[in-house]
């Protein structure tokens, strides 16, 4: 039998910001130079910009881009790297000379190529409070003090009018330039947030978060009257030192309490009366971390074969399956479900590493997650709404998977990740889908609410390992017309390890 679903459109939950489907981009390996930023490519324009990765990221509508870090931050020094004269720098997060050639204009030139907001990461490792202002002062004033007149003096006579500014990165952490206690942080995010708003009183704020009671609780207490957002970042799969992959069960038993951090630090939001003033900025999140040993190592790697060219193996397209994919789904679908709280998420990176773009020379590969993003923002609709089944709530009913997760673990899942959307503007509607089990197919029937017409776009491989890479592509986005019976309904068997989104117009 199958499982019946009912969606209930007038019964709306919260109203989804597109800027759940952000991404990020870092001056790590490959992201930006000999990446987005490569001036001697054939493919790339006059700014030095490939024209190819633009036109991939604007056709999954990129809504906002963090930049430019990470970890590369808290180290930076951004009035280097404007202006006629650049000064190259050893970055000492990832232990490599940046020439300093992408710096904020060509950054702010690329978000409005894409067509998205930008959002600028500030240095708070050994950065300054003065420094993070002056940053504002740059890109935002008219003509006032002495960085307008410098961007001025550089060519661009109007503001950038960054709106989105995050205070650090990861300061929380002893792999971080500049990692803080949580009473060091509190007191420079409120003395940094008091002079970037003195500059521009309406930028949005951020400050550098974890799903901790003393760091958070810290943080909210001295300044959260300051703040607009709070970061949180998650990594699930940590191969950081090797680069062992968990297999497809091992991913899957990951999305077991996918959304556990939002929920954590939700319940911090709440117990200071801050949960409608604050939304959470999951500018951070993966299935997997970035591969770079011997860098955030007590012991550091002396030699580049021990710490440089081992990030090549995050170039390895055959690593991201549909594993990745259907994680990525999943991951989606929480942030669906929690965005009354979650106001942006950013996908880190959006290219090469671990990113759903793969750039080389030649061409780009869009890798499984790629189309994951193609997906969601183009048929998923901007009101999250209720769905539930004949028998009651989705937990009562959905299957059950047990698999092992990465230590050999039993772990037990739901087969199934479903949500529905809605559209304010069409009154169409939107199931996702997904199908965890790695080969059992399920059995649904969905009620399609007095519309006329079912559309099914699927993401699926011929196996649960399938990938894209350069002259192949088994991972595509696949419709068909779906057949509505007398009844009102839609009866479908959705397929092992696939994502899929049901449309009703």
């Amino acid at each position: 039998m199958p499982i019946n679903l009912c969606i209930n459109p007038d019964r709306e939950k919260s109203v989804i910001n597109p800027m759940i489907y952000g991404h990020f981009i870092e001056h790590f390996h490959r992201q930006i130079y000999d990446g987005i930023y490569d001036p001697a490519n054939p493919l790339s324009d006059e700014d030095g910009l490939r024209t190819d990765i633009i036109d991939a990221m604007k056709k999954i509508r990129v809504p906002i881009l963090r930049w430019p870090g990470g970890c590369f931050v808290s180290a930076y020094h951004w009035k280097k790297a404007v202006g006629p004269n650049r000064t190259p720098v050893f970055d000492k997060a990832w232990r490599i000379e940046d020439p300093n050639t992408f710096g904020t204009d060509e950054y702010i030139k690329l978000c409005r190529k894409i067509g998205c907001e930008p959002y600028i990461c500030t240095n708070a490792g050994t950065g300054s409070a003065e420094e993070m202002s002056d940053w504002v002062e740059y890109c935002n004033l008219t003509d006032e003090g002495e960085y307008a007149k410098k961007r001025i003096s550089n060519g661009y006579t109007k503001p950038h009018n960054v709106k989105y500014w995050s205070i650090g990165n990861e300061n929380y952490g002893h792999w971080e330039i500049g990692a803080k206690s949580s009473e060091e942080w509190g007191r420079l995010v409120l003395e940094s947030a008091k002079m970037m708003k003195h500059v521009d009183p309406y930028v949005q704020l951020s400050a550098a978060a974890i799903a901790d009671v003393d760091w958070t609780f810290n943080l909210l207490k001295t300044c959260g009257h300051f703040l607009d957002w709070i970061s949180v970042h998650q990594y699930w799969d940590m191969v950081p030192e090797i680069n062992e992959l968990a297999d497809y069960d091992a991913c899957m038993a990951y999305t077991y309490e996918i959304d556990r951090t939002v929920s954590e630090v939700r319940g911090m939001l709440t117990a200071l009366k801050l949960e409608k003033k604050i939304k959470i900025a999951f500018d951070e999140w993966n299935l997997r971390s970035w591969h770079h040993p011997n860098v955030h190592t007590i012991t550091q790697g002396a030699n580049k074969e021990d710490y440089l060219t081992p990030r090549d193996k995050n170039d390895d397209n055959s690593s991201y399956t549909m594993a990745d994919a259907v994680f990525a789904a999943c991951f989606l679908n929480a942030m669906i479900r929690n965005s009354d709280i979650v106001g942006m998420a950013n996908f880190a990176p959006v290219l090469n590493t671990r990113g759903c773009i793969y750039s080389y020379d030649k061409g780009i590969v869009l890798r499984s997650t790629y189309h994951v993003f193609d997906l969601y923002v183009n048929h998923m609709g901007d009101t999250y709404i209720d769905v539930c089944t004949d028998k009651g709530e989705l937990s009562a009913v959905l299957p059950v998977t047990e698999v092992k997760d990465k230590k050999g673990m039993t772990r037990s899942v739901t087969s199934l990740d479903i949500c529905a959307t809605g559209s304010s503007e069409s009154g169409e509607i939107s199931l996702s889908v997904v199908n965890k089990d790695a080969d059992t197919s399920h059995d649904i029937s969905v009620n399609t609410c007095g519309l006329k017409k079912a559309i099914l776009y699927s993401i699926n491989g011929k196996d649960k390992d399938s990938y894209n890479d350069i002259n192949q592509n088994e991972i595509d986005i696949s419709s068909e017309k779906l057949q509505i019976s007398d009844d009102g309904k839609v009866y479908i068997s959705v397929k092992p390890h696939s994502v899929n989104v049901i449309k009703l117009i």
